[in-house]
């Protein structure tokens, strides 16, 4: 009787641990394959979102160009090359996952030469930054939501304030403008910002914080914690 005890024992130990080794694995398999499909969906949704952004931007500069075509035909080709700057910045640079912060930057510069050159006289547009160093990465096309929203909802005859800071790897960015209450609707103003929220936590998750008020004024607040 011991010695079949002793049979049984020395069987259905190695017969569980192997089932146990077998068991995680197929585990791990699993969770592998989860992780997989979420990061394959966060990939797809970011690709998404950006795609939403990129029309805008072009399509507002080629209107303002084609304008000056007629009204000041000089400036236009100074202004082509900017298009052509931005151009490469959406379709090629906007791919990596992070860019030098400097590229951004002079994304967003061509951005609102365009915007100045469209509201001149109509809009006045104060754009401030300052930035301790230029080693940073930041998440592509960001930004430009922020200032889209503002120069898309602002009132005639009215200030956009833009300030960007970056100091110790922390970026703030806030934009602030002038709206017409009984015009603009809440949901006029989410669509946008919600694609850069849904953006924030895909890449930044808890490293960032985003703050919308809208009193007598429309304000914007972005702290960052830079890649």
């Amino acid at each position: 009787m011991n010695c079949l005890s002793e049979y049984l024992w020395q069987s259905l130990v190695p017969l569980i641990f192997f089932s146990f080794i077998w068991m995680l694995y197929r585990y791990i398999d699993k969770q592998e394959e989860v992780e997989r499909v979420k990061k394959e969906h966060a990939e797809m949704e970011l690709k998404f979102l950006k795609s939403q952004i990129n029309p805008h931007v072009l399509f507002n500069n080629l209107n303002t160009i084609y304008s000056y075509s007629l009204e000041k035909p000089s400036e236009v080709p100074d202004m082509i090359l900017m298009l052509s700057d931005n151009l490469k910045h959406v379709l090629y640079e906007s791919n990596s996952k992070t860019i030098a912060l400097e590229k951004e930057l002079q994304f967003l510069k061509n951005y609102i030469k365009f915007q100045k050159i469209r509201t001149e006289g109509v809009k006045h547009i104060n754009y401030t930054v300052e930035i301790d160093s230029n080693q940073h990465q930041i998440a592509p096309l960001l930004l430009i939501t922020i200032l889209e929203n503002a120069f898309k909802h602002s009132t005639l005859n009215s200030d956009i304030n833009i300030v960007l800071k970056v100091n110790n790897g922390t970026l703030e960015c806030t934009c602030k403008n002038d709206y017409d209450k009984g015009v603009v609707s809440t949901q006029d103003f989410k669509i946008g910002l919600q694609n850069l929220e849904k953006r924030l936590q895909l890449i930044y998750k808890d490293n960032y914080q985003l703050n919308i008020s809208r009193t007598d004024t429309f304000i914007v607040y972005l702290k960052l914690n830079l890649l």
